[in-house]
């Protein structure tokens, strides 16, 4: 994985406007849906935390042709108590800032872990593509995190649900390298 930075700024809000814009059309076509069969399942994580899904985005059919795992962590400033609850409420809004970035098929949006940590799981078509997409929503997190929570991994080759099925699937893709807080270790159903 290369060196964890934003994107340029203009590059950023240029790919985050395209986005944005993309994502009228595809909604338009009823392109995305919002499958409800993974909300309430827990995730566990390697560094001892565990999040719920609180919502899943899907695009078509959420299969990537080279396909690759995503996760994303961030930290969101000012928010406490029922605060989580108004933000996960409000971050459907945020759908168009994602959905329409070339390359996304589908997203798990996880709940704050016991350190306060937001995770999104996603599958993406194109490891570049990906990391394209965490470095240009690095921008938009940046207004609203902690500063130096944001972070993200790429898994080449892993399509998320097989990586929630099969957390071993990670060692041998991607060796040791992976940090804590992204590998999965299990998952509860709700």
């Amino acid at each position: 994985m290369s060196e964890q930075k934003p994107l340029a700024l203009a590059a950023a809000w240029r790919a985050v406007a395209a986005c944005f814009l993309s994502c009228w059309v595809l909604l338009a076509r009823r392109r995305i849906h919002l499958p409800r069969e993974r909300v309430g399942t827990r995730i566990s994580f390697t560094d001892g935390t565990s999040a719920r899904v609180y919502r899943e985005t899907r695009l078509g059919s959420g299969l990537a042709k080279n396909p690759c795992t995503l996760v994303v962590t961030f930290r969101l400033r000012l928010v406490h108590g029922p605060g989580h609850a108004l933000f996960r409420a409000e971050s459907l809004l945020n759908t168009p800032l994602f959905v329409g970035f070339p390359g996304f098929t589908s997203k798990l949006w996880l709940a704050h872990d016991e350190d306060g940590r937001y995770r999104g799981l996603y599958e993406w078509d194109d490891p570049q593509r990906a990391e394209h997409y965490a470095r240009s929503l690095w921008r938009v997190l940046a207004l609203v995190s902690v500063p130096g929570s944001i972070r993200y991994t790429v898994l080449p080759g892993l399509r998320r649900d097989e990586v929630l099925s099969d957390p071993s699937l990670v060692e041998g893709a991607v060796g040791d390298g992976t940090p804590d807080w992204s590998r999965v270790t299990g998952q509860t159903p709700p």
